[in-house]
């Protein structure tokens, strides 16, 4: 693997198609290995814009924009680092030599859930929820019936857990509906309806696929959300080496079927020794956060490792790590933070302000890391920092 000079004429150029705090942290890693950044996204000043060499502002579902900025940059590796992406553009591209990470099939398949729930349960046959889909509402309450209450009800296409919810009595069945219809990508379209399996836990396992080193783990990590989005992790999270193993083998007959190099984050239901298989991205993942203080390598150096072919080891540095994110209240420009000091009085913590430039009630802005010599330390002292700070 060769690195040219940034900003000279043999540049290493990764083309980022989305800027946000993951985009950012990646960013970052790539600059230390002399890659040249050019960060895309539907917004200015987005976080990884602030640290890219250079930036575009466009309409991310439409491809003609984007093949228009990869003709004049030519980059080396196009990383996808958000939902919201014309990925038919992505798939003629790579037909004509761009590289795609982790591969065009793989954005293309999980950034539509009929699409990767098909590919997991039809295709790979993992073991999954009971599902349906549906494109009106006359269908999509005979699924509800057909599966029983409660169940999950997502919009295909949407991230972030926007427009997800459970249903659980009969009168909440047609809100579900509307409001995964108002949250949807693009508004509006089919839903998933899903069984709803009553897990003890719910882990995300950062899965690595390398050129020269094969498939390799992060340790399991356990996570809240909140309204279907990331709110704490944790890392290791204990479990049993049955549901381990298990875990592992299905993350990697998936990512097997997916293809290309990179890290994935496979959300997986445990119960038991039993696992089953959730949904997967193929990039670094919210909850993979805590990697930052947790490892010897953050998710955001092991997918760029992993892109450029370079080797991978995978340790923890401490007995256990955590995340809590800090939100904003209101609508406002130019947010202000109160509170880091306190916040970084607390032993073994640190702070990721993510320089959102707006905020809107709930949108994630920063978060606390903190490590321990347990998970509940680490959590208590994460959750203690994020607490400390004001977004105002």
């Amino acid at each position: 693997m060769k690195i040219g000079t940034p900003l000279s004429h043999n540049a290493t150029k990764v083309l980022l198609l989305g800027s946000g705090e993951l985009g950012k942290e990646f960013t970052i890693e790539a600059l230390r290995l002399g890659i040249e950044v050019i960060a895309v996204d539907n917004y200015e000043f987005a976080p990884a814009m602030q640290v890219a060499q250079r930036s575009y502002v466009i309409d991310m579902k439409n491809g003609e924009q984007i093949k228009n900025i990869v003709y004049r940059e030519k980059p080396d590796f196009i990383v996808p680092e958000i939902e919201a992406i014309n990925t038919d553009m992505l798939v003629q591209l790579e037909k004509e030599g761009f590289n795609v990470v982790p591969c065009a099939n793989a954005v293309k398949h999980t950034m539509n859930r009929i699409s990767i729930r098909r590919l997991a349960a039809e295709e790979v046959g993992l073991p999954t929820s009971k599902y349906r889909f549906a494109s009106d509402i006359e269908t999509y309450k005979k699924a509800v019936k057909e599966i029983g209450l409660p169940v999950v009800v997502k919009p295909v296409m949407s991230s972030s857990g926007k427009g997800q919810s459970i249903v659980k009595k009969e009168e909440d069945i047609e809100k579900a509906w509307y409001y995964a219809q108002e949250n949807a990508r693009g508004k509006g379209g089919e839903v998933i309806i899903e069984e709803f399996i009553d897990f003890d836990y719910e882990i995300t396992l950062l899965t690595v696929r390398t050129k020269n080193q094969g498939t390799l783990f992060c340790p399991p990590i356990g996570h809240i959300q909140v309204e279907g989005d990331y709110w704490e992790s944790w890392q290791p999270h204990p479990m049993s080496e049955k549901a381990l193993e298990k875990a592992k083998d299905i993350a990697k007959k998936i990512t097997d079927a997916l293809g290309g190099y990179g890290i994935f984050g496979c959300e997986l239901f445990i119960k038991d020794d039993m696992v089953w298989f959730n949904e997967i991205s193929p990039r670094p993942h919210d909850t993979g956060m805590t990697t930052m203080v947790s490892q010897n390598m953050s998710e955001f150096e092991i997918h760029l490792r992993a892109i450029l072919g370079l080797p991978i080891d995978i340790k923890m540095i401490a007995p256990a790590g955590a995340s809590y994110c800090f939100h904003a209240k209101d609508y406002g420009v130019a947010p202000v933070y109160e509170g880091v000091e306190k916040a970084l009085s607390i032993p073994d913590t640190k702070i990721r302000i993510f320089g959102k430039p707006t905020t809107r009630p709930k949108r994630r802005m920063g978060v606390a890391l903190a490590t321990g010599s347990t998970i509940e330390e680490a959590r208590e002292r994460a959750k203690k920092a994020s607490e400390s700070i004001t977004v105002y």
